[in-house]
């Protein structure tokens, strides 16, 4: 028997295996991940991780930037935990071995980042996940008991009464399929990117943990607030990062005009500050990205509309000293210099701010069940996420996910519930049924390319209600459709097949709660923007959007009212003074 079982093997999962082993080495533990932890996609975070540090910052500001960047629909009890908890962790971060980069003086650097006020980022210049997962995973290896499913692929969670009493999961070497008893889960299995075409979400991110709680009677929160990114690599969707324009880059048009200086970006003045334009809230630089393609203002190609991102006066030493991933990114992929080049951008999917809906401490109304990171929402994140703010969140939430599981599973004794084997009889031959499959039918890539344009088409930057109406029916249709899919793999080993018609039902289901919250939001709030319903109504809106899933496997939408501290809503203001 389990005592922990965390699912997803990226920062969030290992961060809480720690605080499992470290707080009371006698509990099991065990990671279950569909990919080896070190191909989790938190390994792609570039930019860094925000924490007050230096003089002249406050715990307060930074809590006023996230709840202002949130567009204040963050819940203000978790701000304040989350910002006051950063700090410690990323200096606990560096006892365990993670490089962040320094000052001449030695004093550990940070960077400005977009709706941040204050210089508050910490970096490994720009791989700063790459390094943070690292560290992370080589410290886990110094807990010999904890027990890993690497490349097991989690299909069901056995919930009975009320309470998670373990997970049914796949081996996908060999085809296995196993119930794993566990007096806790905890859900760290990232976003859900991938239900759109264009992000920079890697072929993993396909919402496994949301669908599997949404199933077993845990609502989602706030799912229709998708973040678009600003600056992706056309084709590829490849980020480059913030930082970029951290250092000092350079949003142009067509025209070589840095168009920002034109956009009603939240700044605190009216008067634009050419310096800092480029770092405003994700939210407002990718709406106004659309704006300059609706004035006939960015560039054709083949793959899209794009702006450019120019760091040619940045020079080569400074790109190679604080951005070099940057540079090998744009030789590899685009087959240019940003030293000399111009970088062809555009908005693309980045980050869920929505997920499984939990408390604090990670708690779901499942007894026993947990979520962190991406796939939960707490809400620090509100309507539009500030950068820099979720590498510290995977850890802060990782952390308190991992205690709290812990506390439930010492005071939550005793055997193997008798609905583990039995439900995870049914699942297998659920399972064995799906690989067995059809020869005829439509293929999983053809519903998923239409489920993705779909959910572009309606649920992009900018939403209408006619437009989110139609794609409930369509989704519903390709959920149908789903059900008749065409397999023509049937061998045991390696059925990659088998696992990617698992993620597209999961995907589908996700898809369906994100069109159901943004119709039942009729207001403009951060990244959800709605074009019959311009303005933020607080009267009405200042609320979580709350999702079950009904009898009938439909969405069913209500409203959860926001914690309010000590910060009333007011109006969003970005950059330094």
């Amino acid at each position: 028997m389990i005592d922990v079982l965390i699912v997803g093997g990226g920062g969030a999962g290992l961060r809480a295996a720690i605080a499992v082993a470290e707080t009371d080495p006698a509990l099991k533990v065990a990671v279950v991940s569909k990919v080896y932890p070190m191909r989790s996609h938190t390994v792609s975070a570039e930019g860094g991780a925000a924490a007050v540090i230096g003089a002249g910052d406050t715990l307060d500001e930074h809590c006023y930037d996230t709840i202002s960047g949130g567009d204040w629909l963050c819940d203000q009890d978790a701000v304040e935990a989350f910002v006051a908890e950063a700090p410690r962790e990323l200096i606990q971060l560096e006892h365990w071995g993670c490089p962040w980069s320094r000052e001449s003086d030695g004093r550990v650097a940070v960077r400005p980042f977009g709706g941040m006020k204050k210089m508050r980022t910490w970096y490994a210049a720009d791989k700063t996940g790459f390094h943070l997962l690292h560290t992370l995973f080589q410290t886990t290896l110094k807990y010999r008991d904890i027990i890993r499913y690497d490349e097991w692929f989690v299909t069901k969670l056995v919930v009975d009464d009320g309470r998670v009493h373990g997970v049914v999961a796949v081996e996908i070497r060999t085809g296995r399929i196993e119930t794993i008893p566990a007096r806790t889960v905890i859900l760290a299995t990232g976003g859900c990117g991938k239900v759109f075409p264009f992000t920079t979400n890697a072929a993993i991110k396909t919402g496994d943990g949301m669908a599997l709680a949404y199933r077993e009677g845990a609502p989602l929160k706030d799912m229709e607030f998708v973040q678009y990114h600003p600056t992706g690599l056309p084709f590829t969707g490849i980020l480059i990062t913030e930082a970029a324009r951290a250092e000092g880059g350079w949003l142009i048009n067509k025209d070589g005009y840095r168009y920002l200086q034109d956009y009603d970006l939240g700044r605190p003045t009216p008067t634009p500050k050419l310096r800092s334009m480029e770092l405003g809230p994700r939210d407002r630089l990718s709406q106004a990205f659309v704006h300059e393609q609706h004035k006939n203002r960015t560039v054709d190609t083949p793959y899209g509309p794009v702006v450019y991102l120019d760091l040619r006066h940045l020079g080569e030493g400074k790109i190679d000293s604080r951005i070099p991933f940057v540079r090998e990114l744009c030789r590899s992929y685009q087959n240019l210099d940003p030293a000399t080049d111009l970088i062809p951008v555009r908005p693309v999917v980045h980050y869920m701010m929505g997920g499984v809906h939990t408390d604090v401490h990670g708690a779901t109304p499942i007894a026993g069940l947990y979520a962190a990171g991406e796939t939960a929402c707490v809400s620090i994140n509100g309507a539009n996420r500030l950068g820099s703010n979720s590498l510290p969140e995977i850890l802060v939430f990782g952390r308190r996910a991992g205690l709290a599981a812990a506390e439930f599973a010492r005071s939550h004794a005793g055997g193997e519930a008798p609905a583990a084997r039995s439900q995870g009889a049914d699942e297998r031959r659920r399972l064995e049924r799906a690989r067995e499959g059809s020869r005829h039918g439509e293929r999983i890539a053809d519903l998923r390319e239409r489920m993705q344009h779909t959910l572009e088409g309606a649920a992009g930057i900018y939403r209408t209600g006619d437009v989110l109406t139609k794609a409930v029916d369509t989704l519903a249709e390709l959920r149908e459709r789903a059900e008749r899919v065409r397999v023509d793999d049937t061998s045991a080993a390696f059925n990659t097949e088998l696992i990617n018609l698992q993620e597209l039902h999961a995907m589908l289901e996700i898809a369906q709660t994100i069109v159901a919250c943004a119709l039942n939001r009729q207001e403009s709030r951060g990244a959800h923007q709605r074009t019959d319903f311009s303005a933020r109504d607080d009267e009405t809106y200042l609320a979580h959007s709350l999702v079950h899933r009904a009898p009938d496997g439909t969405p069913s939408v209500g409203l959860l009212p926001v914690t309010i501290t000590r910060w009333p809503p007011g109006e969003r203001v970005y950059g330094r003074d």
